[in-house]
């Protein structure tokens, strides 16, 4: 307080005249500059308005704007004690302004502002997951940027809540959102950085490995080049052979360098060398007679060329499948053109099956289709089965596995040849079933069908009408005869042939045999001996079984000493009985056909007209009609060469030559009537309900 007092006195002593005091310190000029400008004591100017203390400033209060409540920051230079008073007061005012007009009125006390660095920021971006972009709004008078659309309505928000100062928190947000967005924006350039130098060192080591891996096969062609260059010496002074060459590329080149191997195709320059030493070891060679010679040195060579891993045998090009062709192809061209003889095979198998792993397939195709086949269809073109004492499928089966298709116009050629021979053949000569048996497997069925048909089947039928049945004195040769085609025959054919020209004659005798008080245990011994002569597979067929069951009740009869009824009347009241349904059906099916407007013509004994002969099939089907139900053939269905027909849900099929229906019944097929199959077809219904 007393350095305020002495102050203030001191201030008030003070005169204008102490305006110039300073120039006690220099030589004057100060003041004669003053005087040029008008300055005569007092104020400075014309009129001496200009003030001539120096002008004061005063420190803001803080946290206080520039202008704010109109503080004057600068004030003419005063006594010092009025001086301090008027901050004081102005101070005092201040404050008291501020308190009136705080902004924060009714807020809670501002916390301490926290600071966070870019890492802060950015690790709490990363976990929010956010990802700023601007957003420019165009809604107002002035265009508006925003970095997310929570801000959008920022300023009508604050407005609506009456908040002070709206736009400078809307710019200050703006503000702190671009240094944001701009932290982000560096670090992702940086990341972008990081990344691409990371690829950068990525591909650096990728190129010194790729180079390094140059560097190396580069070496490798080297030492190649030097094994080559020791083979082109050993070439050139005639001391090269199969087994130096194999090695100087087995163990010297594709051991140490396989992929080196494969890359340059060094098979192509193997080959080079060794197509002239395995010229000069097959040069004169019989494949037929020395089969073996060079084996051991083409399948070392098939390794060198080729390998075991290669699946390009089929190819004629590759180096192996040519050296095959140039070598070993030639000879067997010439010793099978010229020396083999189709009539004896094993040569020529042999040597295919000593060679069959070290041959390309197409070497082997063209063994086959050039030499083999031409040869085989010139031997069967010359092949004549009268003449011949070796069957022919001894020297054609053995090439079946081989040839396979190819066989289909040779046997074309044989069944020609064989149809020459036959019609002159007796059933006695056993020859034709040796020649003709082996075939069975190898032609198709209906080739071989009709092979039998048509000329088997009639020599064995005139065989079986000249059986004489003679329980006194039996001669069964006839028999035998045609017994010993039972397994070549088709069983429906047999089983036909036995029905119409053997059990007639057999039941007839053993009708008359009956009839005259014969020894009842020598007629069964007599059945049971003829039931032996036939193979299992013909006793268990169906009709064989009724055939001899039909022989089996006539004994059974006269063992009850119960008329004996002649087979053959049983039989010929059956057929009767068979022809008059077949007339009633055919008549009703007339009758049928005119009430529903069809328009048939067909018309039977009793209705008007001339008899019309149907057959069973056409009755069949009428009945069907004449009852709603579908009647229609199975395609591709036989049983016993008759065609199996779907009459509703029943399997049927008709046997016109002996006028016989019969059904499936399961996996049987049993003989039945007309009347029988309306009431099987409703009950397979209801079984399928």
């Amino acid at each position: 307080m007393e350095k305020t007092a002495k102050g203030v006195g001191k201030s008030k002593e003070a005169k204008h005249g102490d305006v110039g005091e300073f120039e006690k310190h220099t030589k004057g000029i100060g003041m004669k500059l003053l005087e040029k400008m008008g300055y005569k004591g007092g104020g400075l100017g014309k009129n001496q308005q200009g003030i001539v203390a120096p002008i004061e400033a005063k420190m803001r209060p803080k946290n206080m704007g520039m202008g704010f409540n109109d503080f004057k920051e600068a004030s003419a230079k005063l006594p010092q004690l009025q001086e301090t008073e008027t901050v004081s007061q102005r101070q005092s005012q201040t404050v008291g302004r501020m308190k009136d007009r705080r902004w924060m009125k009714g807020m809670k006390k501002q916390q301490q502002e926290k600071y966070i660095t870019a890492e802060e920021l950015l690790a709490n971006k990363e976990e929010q997951g956010e990802v700023f972009q601007k957003v420019i709004d165009m809604r107002g008078p002035q265009v508006r940027v925003l970095m997310n659309l929570e801000n959008l309505n920022a300023e009508e928000k604050a407005k609506e809540n009456d908040v002070p100062m709206s736009e400078l928190q809307h710019n200050v947000r703006l503000i702190v959102d671009l240094a944001e967005l701009d932290i982000q924006k560096i670090d992702r350039d940086l990341r972008n950085e990081r990344e691409t130098a990371i690829s950068l060192h990525q591909e650096k080591e990728k190129l010194e490995t790729e180079a390094a891996r140059q560097k190396k096969q580069l070496d490798n062609m080297e030492e190649i080049m030097g094994v080559v260059s020791h083979i082109e010496e050993q070439k050139s002074s005639g001391t090269l052979t199969l087994d130096s060459l194999s090695k100087y590329f087995t163990d010297d080149i594709k051991r140490k360098f396989g992929d080196d191997y494969k890359l340059c195709n060094l098979t192509c320059i193997a080959y080079s060398y060794a197509l002239p030493l395995f010229i000069r070891v097959f040069q004169g060679w019989d494949p037929l007679r020395n089969p073996l010679h060079g084996l051991e040195a083409l399948e070392l060579w098939k390794s060198v060329l080729q390998g075991e891993e290669s699946s390009d045998i089929w190819d004629e090009s590759t180096p192996y499948a040519q050296l095959v062709s140039e070598v070993v192809l030639p000879a067997v061209r010439i010793s099978g053109t010229s020396t083999w003889e189709p009539r004896d095979p094993e040569p020529m198998l042999r040597f295919l099956e000593s060679w069959e792993n070290l041959f390309p397939a197409s070497v082997v195709q063209s063994i086959l289709g050039n030499i083999v086949m031409p040869k085989l269809y010139s031997a069967v073109d010359s092949w004549d089965p009268r003449l011949e004492t070796v069957p022919i499928h001894v020297w054609v089966h053995p090439w079946l596995p081989q040839l396979g298709l190819k066989f289909e116009g040779l046997y074309q050629m044989i069944r020609m040849k064989l149809s020459m021979v036959l019609d002159a053949w007796h059933p006695s000569d056993a020859s034709a079933y040796t020649i003709l048996s082996p075939w069975k497997t190898v032609f198709d069925s209906a080739s071989w069908e009709s092979l039998m048909r048509r000329f088997i089947v009639p020599k064995l039928q005139v065989a079986l009408q000249e059986l004489q049945i003679n329980p006194a004195n039996q001669k069964l040769d006839h028999f035998y005869w045609v017994m010993s085609w039972a397994s070549a025959i088709p069983i429906h054919l047999m089983v036909d042939l036995l029905e119409r020209f053997f059990f007639s004659k057999w039941l007839q005798v053993l009708y008359h045999w009956l009839c005259s008080n014969p020894n009842l245990q020598e007629i069964h011994k007599w059945y049971v001996g003829w039931k032996g002569l036939l193979p299992p597979e013909l006793q268990a067929h169906e009709n064989i079984r009724y055939q001899f069951t039909l022989g089996l009740n006539m004994i059974d009869r006269a063992i009850e000493g119960m008329e004996v009824v002649q087979p053959g009347l049983r039989e010929k009241r059956a057929q009767e009985q068979r022809q008059f349904e077949v007339q009633q059906r055919a008549a009703a099916h007339a009758q049928y056909q005119t009430a529903a407007g069809m328009g048939s013509t067909t018309k039977m004994d009793g209705f008007g007209g001339d008899a019309v002969e149907m057959t069973l099939k056409e009755v069949v089907e009428a009945h069907a009609q004449h009852h709603g139900l579908l009647f229609k053939p199975k395609p591709g269905r036989m049983h016993d060469g008759h065609q199996i027909y779907g009459y509703g849900n029943l399997s049927i099929y008709v046997d016109p030559r002996h006028e016989r229906l019969y059904v499936q019944k399961e996996q049987d097929w049993l003989l039945t009537n007309l009347d029988n199959l309306p009431e099987m077809h409703n009950s397979s219904l209801k079984k399928g309900r």
